[in-house]
């Protein structure tokens, strides 16, 4: 592990920066836009706009790194994140912002693509598994602390807008001055989502409801805060929760995985987290009530994307592995983008626990459309299914094809 860390802390230290500033962001357009006065409609498409930017990111990324290169690409929307970050406090227009958000998305997706095809290129076969888990813990950690910077100034000022602009810019100079050479680019063209459901029906349809899950986590969470009256200490908490639930589940889950029945473990985690909006919807006015809630979702939605990719991976053959990863990648964006529109709908119609009563209902629908596949198709033996490799959902396609080849490694060797 020391071996690997020394070969890549360039592009740790960078994305963890990167994580603090893009972690800050959401949370802080929630929380300002409370106090602007904005809709819960209003802010739900302010938050779907990253994640339709950042679908288009991680589909036109590719092609502007075969033209311009690696270092242009990252330095270019390196830039106008950084400036982006600064201009949410220029003007406090939900329209303004939405249009923000989706160059912001965009952007922030094709870093991702880039840095992530650099720890690609710096790990070997043996490092590979051991990078990507240092990478995901890495992310969870910059996103917690983010959640903390919050605290340092006013949110209806400017500070906090510059803060993460900063850490932005400086995340990029280890990257940039220290990781050489740069890798080449090869993407794949990922399956038509039919063909994806043809091979794995519950990895399609579990990815696209998860989707709105974690966007309602990543995007909606501040906005919920705002909605129910939570102190800005008890927003940071609240949003942190959810990422510390996620970083301590995810390896857990991951080792009893490799050892059942993969769909009996979705439905029971779906349920958990299921269970979990239940105490949130219902015992919401206990703070310490939303931080289990939190605490239970985050933990069981972020555990379950690495446990979709991996049941996926276990009926598809090695060539077609890249082309799925990335059909499976473009299924949960599109959840993504649907997750904070209802969201905000529901938490207009029926008030702040709405947000709970969102998210119960795509993981219970999970959980119960899991246990209808389980009277579909048998189960594959556990010795000849692909080992667990922690992703997160805030990472690209080039991520989870890294998370894939490492399972399709382990399964070879027996590891």
């Amino acid at each position: 592990m020391f071996q690997v860390l020394t070969s890549i802390w360039a592009l740790l230290l960078g994305m963890m920066l990167l994580m603090v500033g893009n972690g800050l962001q959401g949370t802080l357009l929630g929380v300002r836009g409370g106090i602007e006065g904005f809709s819960t409609v209003e802010m739900s498409i302010v938050m779907s706009a990253y994640f339709v930017g950042f679908l288009g990111g991680s589909r036109l990324t590719p092609e502007l790194i075969r033209r311009v290169g690696h270092v242009r690409v990252f330095a270019a929307l390196a830039s106008f994140v950084s400036a982006i970050l600064v201009l949410y406090a220029v003007w406090a227009n939900p329209w303004f912002w939405t249009v923000l958000r989706v160059v912001i998305g965009f952007c922030f997706s094709g870093v991702y693509v880039t840095a992530e095809s650099w720890l690609n290129n710096a790990a070997s076969n043996d490092t590979r598994g051991k990078a990507l888990s240092l990478y995901m813990m890495v992310q969870m950690v910059g996103i917690v602390v983010a959640q903390g910077l919050l605290l340092v100034a006013d949110p209806a000022g400017f500070v906090l807008f510059i803060i993460p602009s900063v850490l932005v810019s400086i995340s990029f100079a280890p990257i940039l001055l220290s990781i050489a050479p740069t890798p080449a680019f090869e993407s794949t063209k990922p399956m038509s989502l039919g063909q994806i459901y043809r091979i794995s029906p519950l990895g399609i349809v579990g990815m696209f409801l998860l989707g709105g899950v974690f966007s309602a986590q990543f995007g909606m969470g501040a906005v919920y805060g705002a909605e129910a009256g939570l102190t800005l200490v008890q927003i940071s908490m609240f949003v942190s929760a959810f990422y510390v639930g996620a970083t301590l589940f995810q390896y857990p889950l991951g080792w009893v995985s490799d050892r059942m029945d993969r769909r009996v473990l979705i439905l029971a985690v779906s349920v958990l987290g299921g269970l979990g909006a239940i105490v949130g919807f219902g015992f919401g006015s206990a703070f310490p009530a939303l931080l289990a809630a939190a605490f239970m979702i985050g933990g069981t939605s972020n555990p379950l994307y690495s446990l979709l990719l991996a049941y996926t991976n276990d009926f598809v053959e090695h060539e077609d592995m890249a082309a799925v990863s990335g059909g499976l990648v473009f299924a949960n964006g599109l959840g993504a983008i649907t997750g904070p529109l209802i969201t905000g709908w529901m938490m207009g119609v029926i008030g702040a626990p709405g947000y709970f009563v969102f998210l119960g209902i795509l993981l219970f629908a999970m959980a119960g459309y899991a246990g209808w596949r389980m009277t579909r198709r048998a189960a594959p033996a556990v010795e000849d299914t692909s080992s667990y490799t922690p992703v997160s959902m805030s990472t690209s396609p080039v991520a989870v094809e890294i998370a894939i080849e490492e399972m399709d490694e382990q399964e070879s060797t027996g590891a």
